[in-house]
C-alpha cells in the first residue's frame, strides 16, 4: 500500500501568522490562518480537510462493500461535518457527521442502511478516528 504525503508551514504568531498547505501530488494546496481555522474567515482549514478525506473514505468503502454485496451504487454522495470545540480549554475535534445519499438498485433503505453502518467502522479514516471523536450517521438511499 502507498504512503500518502502532504505538507504545511506557518509563518509568524499564531492569532496575525499564516500557513499553506499542499499535497504532495500537487492536487490541492492552500492557505490557512488563525481566522480561517477558529473565526469563520473564509478560506480552509485542517478540520475542512479531515472532512473531505473523510467523505471520500466513507463514500469509496461504502460503493466496495455494496459491491461486494452485488449491489453496486450508481452514485453515493457524502457529506462530512467536522466539529472543533474547547474542551478542557484546549480546541479539540469532538464529532464528524456523516451525510450520504446513494442511489443503488436492487436494494430498500434497511440494506442501504446496514451497508453504510459497516462503512462508518471500517473506512480507514473512521478506524483512525475511533475512540477519539464521535461519528454520527445518517444514511438515505434516494
Amino acid at each position: 500500500m502507498p504512503t500518502s504525503n502532504a505538507s504545511a508551514a506557518w509563518e509568524g504568531k499564531l492569532k496575525e501568522g499564516k500557513g499553506t498547505f499542499k499535497a504532495e501530488s500537487g492536487a490541492f494546496s492552500g492557505p490557512f490562518s488563525f481566522g480561517t481555522r477558529f473565526g469563520g474567515a473564509k478560506g480552509t482549514n485542517p478540520e475542512e480537510l479531515i472532512a473531505a478525506a473523510h467523505a471520500a473514505c466513507f463514500s469509496m468503502a461504502l460503493s466496495a462493500g455494496l459491491e461486494k454485496a452485488g449491489t453496486p451504487v450508481t452514485r453515493v454522495e457524502t457529506r462530512a461535518s467536522c466539529t472543533l470545540e474547547m474542551v478542557d480549554g484546549a480546541p479539540k475535534i469532538t464529532k464528524i457527521e456523516l451525510s450520504t445519499r446513494g442511489k443503488v438498485p436492487g436494494i430498500d433503505q434497511a440494506a442501504f442502511q446496514k451497508a453504510a453502518e459497516s462503512a462508518k467502522q471500517n473506512c480507514p479514516v473512521s478506524k483512525a478516528l475511533q475512540g477519539n471523536v464521535d461519528v454520527r450517521l445518517e444514511a438515505k438511499l434516494v
